[in-house]
């Protein structure tokens, strides 16, 4: 490694070691795996005192560009400073999450490193990977969908403190917010009470024949409990009759209804029902589904959808990242019309 310490320089001596590392990574002359001296050789060549050496050093490992071998030494990390390494924590891989983490890639281009992980709505995960990450990147994107603190909280973990131990420059919160959290960190959410609310407004006179509102929200796979807060408040306010439902399947669907569906599979199954009532979707009943797809947009021809921009936020998140902008932005929740309400 190439250094030269400017005793007369303002800048810290420590700070000199860190931006002889990033030149000589930048310049080629300095390799990934590569072998830097030890804080005594350094110390001793240079006549520094080995605080300054080491703190160096944590620097450069906290910011992922070298690492640390026990028994062994310090090893360069990255091939290059301008390398962004982001660890994205999911709570799970399904269709729109795929969707959000290509937008993410894409947008943020072939020099970026994203390190995938899912932590299955578990805190105690959560913080082991964040833990085993720890200094190794430059962003941590997580999706903070929790539930363990309502089904296990004996097994759980404070999820403000989980996320304290990441520094606030270097946290993003993807898909949904966290209004408590301080700090100058970026999210790009969803608001999922005020967004149903927002969106069955918007169909309000598409929803005006239909007497009755059934949310379909379902036991056995993990939603936001705020979009029950959001059907609920729609239908108060609107005087509605309504109620929420786990499932469709042992329950017959009455005329003069419409019906918020979560999940596809509940949705084909309403779709099957009006079929064998003979009943007309759009007219008889109405089914609103979450989530955009190919397939909602023909099938029974065309499956009225309320959905967020997926790609929009996978975009967003990384151009705020790539402009180191800390920002909080609310990620566009739309009522696409067809005829099925």
């Amino acid at each position: 490694m190439q250094l030269t310490i400017n005793e007369r320089s303002s800048i810290p001596k420590y700070r000199q070691i860190v931006e002889a590392v990033l030149h000589g990574i930048e310049t080629g002359t300095l390799h990934r795996d590569e072998q830097l001296p030890s804080i005594n050789e350094l110390s001793v060549e240079f006549y520094l005192a080995r605080d300054t050496v080491e703190k160096a050093y944590k620097v450069l490992k906290k910011d992922g560009v070298i690492e640390s071998v026990r028994g062994k030494g310090y090893f360069v990390r990255r091939e290059g400073p301008d390398q962004l390494r982001v660890l994205l924590l999911m709570n799970k891989l399904s269709a729109y999450k795929k969707i959000i983490y290509y937008a993410l890639l894409d947008a943020l281009g072939p020099g970026a490193v994203v390190d995938l992980r899912l932590h299955h709505h578990d805190t105690a995960k959560c913080a082991q990977l964040i833990q085993d990450g720890q200094g190794d990147y430059d962003y941590y994107v997580v999706m903070p969908h929790f539930y363990d603190q309502i089904t296990a909280p004996a097994q759980s973990v404070n999820i403000r403190s989980l996320l304290s131990d990441i520094p606030a420059n270097k946290l993003v919160l993807l898909d949904k917010g966290l209004p408590d959290l301080k700090g100058d960190y970026i999210a790009v959410y969803q608001q999922f009470d005020n967004d149903l609310y927002e969106a069955l407004e918007s169909g309000s006179d598409l929803l005006e024949k239909y007497g009755k509102l059934v949310l379909i929200f379902p036991g056995d796979v993990r939603y936001p409990t705020e979009i029950i807060q959001g059907f609920r408040n729609y239908a108060v306010h609107y005087k509605k009759n309504f109620s929420v439902l786990a499932t469709t399947v042992n329950n017959t669907i009455e005329p003069g209804t419409a019906y918020v569906v979560l999940e596809d599979s509940d949705l084909a199954e309403l779709v099957r029902q009006v079929r064998r009532q003979n009943l007309t979707l759009g007219r008889d009943v109405g089914i609103l589904s979450f989530n955009e797809t190919p397939l909602k947009e023909v099938l029974a021809d065309g499956i009225t959808v309320v959905s967020t921009d997926h790609e929009q936020m996978g975009r967003s998140a990384a151009q705020l990242m790539l402009a180191h902008r800390s920002e909080k932005i609310k990620n566009p929740f739309k009522l696409i019309r067809r005829a099925s309400l």
